[in-house]
């Protein structure tokens, strides 16, 4: 696992803990931005208070305890961004990660139909590249291609009903 000098967190960030060391975890690639997410580690760890060390989180993470959008995840540094769903499983707590006032995430504790759905902003809205493949072999050029979108966290989605910057 590759960390992170302290001076090069994201403000975003939670203050870390211990003051001696100079490295933060690392996020794993993933669907958010380096400084627009915040590891599962600090999460669980650093907020939550579930774990005194990194070993505890991993082992916490390989039990298959934690969800993030419904999906169970066992990295550690998995990047968990804004409007993910954490579950945790044992103690049936669910959190959104959202922005305070100044900018930094905060865990807000929700209910299980809240967790049920996530809000999307849209970034991009566009059009596939000109094809005739698997639709009508007489709709060539730009009539043959199928709009999608693509939202803050990765996904895209095919023919929309949305507009761009819509959530």
């Amino acid at each position: 696992m590759s960390n992170v000098m302290h001076g090069r967190t994201p403000s975003v960030w939670p203050s870390l803990s211990n003051p001696h060391s100079s490295q933060a975890p690392k996020p794993s690639a993933g669907p958010h931005k380096l400084r627009e997410c915040l590891p599962l580690i600090l999460i669980l760890r650093n907020r939550l208070k579930y774990a005194l060390t990194r070993r505890e989180v991993t082992m916490i993470m390989m039990r298959r305890h934690v969800q993030v959008d419904g999906k169970i995840r066992t990295d550690p540094t998995y990047p968990a961004g804004f409007m993910d769903v954490v579950s945790i499983a044992q103690t049936n707590e669910r959190f959104r990660l959202l922005y305070d006032v100044k900018g930094r995430f905060i865990l807000n504790k929700i209910s299980t139909k809240e967790a049920s759905f996530k809000l999307l902003k849209v970034v991009k809205k566009a059009k596939g590249a000109k094809s005739s493949i698997g639709r009508n072999p007489f709709q060539t050029g730009q009539a043959g291609t199928i709009p999608y979108l693509v939202t803050h966290d990765g996904r895209t989605i095919r023919y929309p009903v949305l507009l761009a910057l819509d959530t």
